[in-house]
């Protein structure tokens, strides 16, 4: 099982990055799929939802209205499109795959918003 992300990087606030989250090793259409995201010093939270269809989307408060998940079962790829970035935006962000009670990280990719 592998998720790999990518995507991450440095942006001035205001600005957007688009995260990629390339799944394989499992059934990706049976899974919902996450993105969470970890400050220095914070514990982890989970910022935006997706169910296996894409039919079902939830998201944190301090992110609603600016970060869209996406993602495309063929490709097994989730997204995370973030516009309006924020300095308290950074943090390294994770995806996760989720199914009864069977978690599957990735490695995290970093996101710096900072001018």
């Amino acid at each position: 099982v592998q998720l790999v992300e990518s995507g991450g990087g440095l942006v001035q606030p205001g600005g957007s990055l688009r995260l990629s989250c390339a799944a394989s090793g499992f059934t990706f259409s049976n899974y919902a799929m996450t993105w969470h995201r970890q400050a220095p010093g914070k514990e982890r939270e989970r910022v935006a939802a997706i169910s296996n269809t894409g039919g079902s989307t939830v998201y944190a408060d301090s992110v609603k209205g600016r970060f869209t998940i996406s993602r495309d079962n063929a490709m097994n790829t989730v997204y995370l499109q973030m516009n309006s970035l924020k300095p308290e935006d950074t943090a390294v962000y994770y995806c996760n795959a989720i199914r009864s009670g069977t978690q599957y990280w990735g490695q995290g990719t970093q996101v710096t918003v900072s001018s």
